[in-house]
């Protein structure tokens, strides 16, 4: 559709760029609790995540979770979750938001072995349906409301 960003832009939406990676994944860079990090933007995973290290990096409050996180070959990890942080991509922002953190060593080392980029996290369809997503694979970006 060639009219997508400007019909988008009249109804509030906001253009977010990302990057194609080498293993084709979508790459985008948000900011949790004003810090920067890489993150995948996966429509498939349920909730947005970032890996125990992202405790320190965000200056996230995590407690513990008795859920157990799966997916990308892994199955019942233990989780921590963190609520009450925010997040910014772009120009767009959201308060309040929460995130599941648990071990994604083997998500970075799967992407090292193709010589990519680690990432810090996911940033998954919890914020993708809050935001009103619509993605343009086409012009690699996302517009957010």
């Amino acid at each position: 559709m060639e009219n997508l960003h400007h019909t988008l832009k009249e109804k509030g939406y906001t253009r977010v760029k990302f990057k194609i990676s080498k293993t084709q994944h979508l790459l985008i860079k948000a900011k949790i609790n004003g810090i920067e990090g890489t993150f995948i933007l996966d429509t498939g995973a349920s909730n947005s995540c970032v890996d125990f290290k992202g405790i320190a990096h965000f200056t996230l409050s995590a407690s513990d979770s008795d859920t157990k996180a799966a997916g990308a070959g892994a199955t019942g990890m233990l989780t921590q979750t963190s609520v009450k942080n925010t997040l910014k991509m772009g120009r767009w922002s959201t308060k309040d938001f929460g995130l599941v953190i648990f071990d994604m060593s083997h998500v970075n080392e799967a992407l090292r072995q193709y010589k990519a980029k680690p990432v810090h996290g996911i940033i998954g369809a919890d914020i993708l349906m809050k935001g009103k997503a619509v993605i343009d694979y086409y012009n690699h970006c996302v517009y957010l409301r």
